[in-house]
């Protein structure tokens, strides 16, 4: 929520991350009550030094909201056209839909709804979604718990994961480099929590910078052979520039292709 503060009253995002284009948002808060929701976003508004009453964040306060029936994508698309938000927000994911996420084929058509939502609108869509159980050693992308058509979708991701005592928020963009890991903390504002940054760090020697690092990293990772359309939903590169660098590991002698994918000559 406090990307819906930040883009609503044109506040620092995490009183760290500037708004460009600050404008209206509309929230679905589906597992929240609607006292639960203010509650929260009080304690977001004391963090950012602005006040409730002047917080332009419309409330979706429907029961449910599937959005793979029509009769609540109309419903959706009236309330976006009534209220011309800047932002949408759906939260979580699971709570939109009555379809199989592990299934790619009902997965993709409710996720390319979102996309001609924007477009049409042009609006921001932010779709929260969970990652899997036990997912603590895999790499963020790879840890969201379904179909690979989430992961390939957004434009951009943020990844919040707990280590230890700490958040961690990591970042991926399909077309700007990634920022380095941001450290959060819970801090009391008065009665309510808002989260607020620690550090923003970067382990240089670990964190992969240039494309061969990222495909080696990946495939490492997932500890059996990545397929090309993996690799490339992990990477977020055209076809032509990965299969050039695949091309180019495998004679370094670095990766091997099997029938399976890519895999790494050494194993670790």
């Amino acid at each position: 929520m406090d990307l819906a503060v930040a883009v609503a009253t044109g506040t620092p995002c995490l009183r760290g991350f500037p708004v460009a284009r600050p404008g209206r948002v509309l929230l679905y808060a589906a597992e929240d009550a609607p006292h639960v929701v203010r509650r929260r976003l009080e304690g977001i508004c004391a963090a950012a030094a602005c006040e409730l009453k002047d917080l332009d964040v419309h409330v979706i306060t429907a029961a449910t909201v599937r959005l793979d029936q029509a009769a609540d994508r109309s419903r959706l698309e009236q309330t976006i056209a009534q209220w011309k938000p800047r932002l949408l927000i759906l939260d979580p994911f699971v709570c939109l839909h009555r379809i199989d996420e592990n299934a790619s084929g009902e997965v993709a058509p409710l996720l390319a709804y979102l996309r001609a939502l924007q477009r049409q609108h042009q609006l921001a869509v932010l779709v929260v979604h969970h990652a899997r159980k036990s997912a603590g050693r895999m790499r963020a992308g790879q840890a969201l718990r379904g179909s690979s058509e989430f992961h390939a979708w957004g434009d951009s991701n943020l990844y919040l994961r707990r280590t230890g005592g700490a958040l961690t928020l990591t970042i991926e963009h399909r077309a700007a480099p990634s920022p380095p890991p941001i450290t959060l903390e819970l801090a009391q504002h008065g009665d309510a929590l808002a989260l607020e940054i620690v550090s923003a760090t970067m382990a240089k020697a670990t964190a992969p910078t240039s494309l061969d690092e990222r495909i080696t990293t990946a495939i490492r990772e997932a500890q059996r052979p990545m397929p090309i359309r993996e690799l490339r939903a992990l990477c977020r590169v055209r076809n032509e520039t990965l299969y050039e660098r695949l091309t180019a590991l495998a004679d370094k002698g670095q990766i091997v292709r099997s029938p399976e994918g890519y895999r790494l000559a050494i194993q670790p």
